[in-house]
């Protein structure tokens, strides 16, 4: 095994229980498509040795390793050049389930994602400011030869509420990126504190009323149960509670004295 270069198998059988038999052994099922100097390549089902891959891949350049693929089996062996495209990992054991291949040109201009790293330390800190990172890999378009280790941002600068945003990091030549440029890649967000101020301001500009302490409400329902004092009028446009009104007067009626025949 060879930094670099991964040998693979065309596959035969499909579905779960060979797929299941396949990683009893170190291996998994995967794909390979794309294109060569020779054209397009149609989807061709392999088995993948984990161990293998992954000696394969350049420790620095990880997944952004260009691989001299060899696959093996059928009619005729396959010599491709290709990166990997993306893989499956199983949730508890997190092992590789299943591993996708992308054929390349190495002479035409590939999309890879490509790790940003910030270095520095913000000047808004100091004020209490807190670094927030939005994004952590930049998606690109250069020759496989050209993509970047790495992309590094300096985030010194950074005062409370500054952003850099994907137009201000600099790009290696030959490369440019996919990324949308107007996104936001790093911020120095406004302490905690502020935060909390701050909406609460927004919320008495916008008229909303201040949320009642515990014990106002409980003083609000007291007071709504309460009976009216003695000979008290009700309110204008209070609704009177009729069995509470019936009560009394039906007493009265049973305390008048009966008429005598």
């Amino acid at each position: 095994m060879e930094v670099g270069k991964l040998t693979v198998t065309l596959r035969t059988n499909s579905g779960k229980g060979a797929a299941t038999k396949l990683r009893a052994t170190g291996k998994v099922p995967g794909i390979c498509y794309g294109a060569s100097p020779d054209g397009r390549i149609e989807p061709l089902p392999i088995i993948v040795d984990v161990k293998a891959l992954r000696a394969a891949l350049d420790p620095v350049r990880k997944a952004n390793t260009v691989l001299d693929l060899t696959i093996e089996g059928g009619t005729k062996t396959h010599k491709l050049h290709a990166l990997v495209k993306d893989y499956q990992i199983e949730t508890l054991r997190r092992e590789i389930t299943h591993v996708d291949l992308l054929a390349i040109d190495p002479n035409k201009e590939v999309v890879a994602d490509v790790p940003l790293e910030f270095t520095g330390k913000p000047a808004g800190t100091i004020d209490g400011g807190q670094l927030r990172i939005i994004l952590r890999a930049l998606a690109v378009k250069s020759k496989p030869s050209d993509i970047p280790i790495k992309l590094t941002i300096d985030v010194t600068s950074l005062g409370i509420g500054d952003v850099i945003h994907v137009s201000a990091i600099d790009l290696p030549a030959g490369v440019i990126s996919v990324t949308n440029r107007d996104l936001a890649v790093v911020t120095c967000a406004k302490p905690e504190d502020d935060v909390v101020e701050v909406v609460a301001e927004a919320a008495t500009v916008g008229g909303a009323a201040p949320a009642a302490a515990p014990g106002a409400a409980a003083g609000a329902k007291a007071a709504a149960g309460a009976k009216p004092a003695a000979g008290a009028k009700p309110a204008a446009g209070a609704k009177t509670d009729t069995k509470a009104a019936a009560a009394p007067a039906a007493g009265k009626a049973a305390a008048a004295p009966a008429k005598k025949k």
